[in-house]
């Protein structure tokens, strides 16, 4: 009788996924909460001048930021670089992006406590590339925002 009941039971050939599935959500959930926290770009505080703002345009500028400590990072144009990138990446990029638009505003965001030498770094990186006119960022001073400039 042992014989019979062993040919009866037939080997089962699926695979259960319902264990990869959890796994699948728990990674899922997981990406989904560490991706806002990822940075994009370096942390830049511009220095504040009483400036005029530029004229809004159709094409959105590109910016170039230099952190505090000399690393740069590039925002805007067709499909913006993320996080630290040498200067030699970002002048490729720039000179890139003004072959498909040569009007593309390109601007400087240096931090108020970084060294001379980074920014102007920056500014000839974004000159090689064929940028005539580099504009700089700035914040407005804070008695101008309240409205007490004279």
């Amino acid at each position: 009788m042992d014989r019979r009941a062993r040919r009866s039971r037939k080997v089962v050939a699926e695979i259960n996924v319902v264990p990869y599935i959890d796994v699948m959500l728990v990674l899922l959930v997981i990406f989904m909460v560490t991706a806002p926290m990822l940075q994009q770009g370096v942390e830049v505080t511009p220095p504040s001048a009483a400036s005029k703002s530029l004229s809004p345009s159709d094409v959105p500028p590109i910016v170039v930021a230099v952190s505090k400590t000399g690393e740069y990072s590039v925002s805007g144009g067709k499909a913006p670089l993320s996080g630290v990138q040498p200067i030699d990446e970002i002048q490729g990029y720039i000179a890139a992006s003004l072959k498909d638009n040569p009007k593309i505003p390109v601007l400087v965001k240096g931090d108020k406590d970084a060294n001379y030498q980074f920014v102007m770094d920056a500014m000839a990186a974004v000159q090689k590339a064929g940028v005539d006119k580099v504009g700089l960022v700035t914040d407005q001073p804070s008695n101008a925002k309240a409205g007490g400039g004279k």
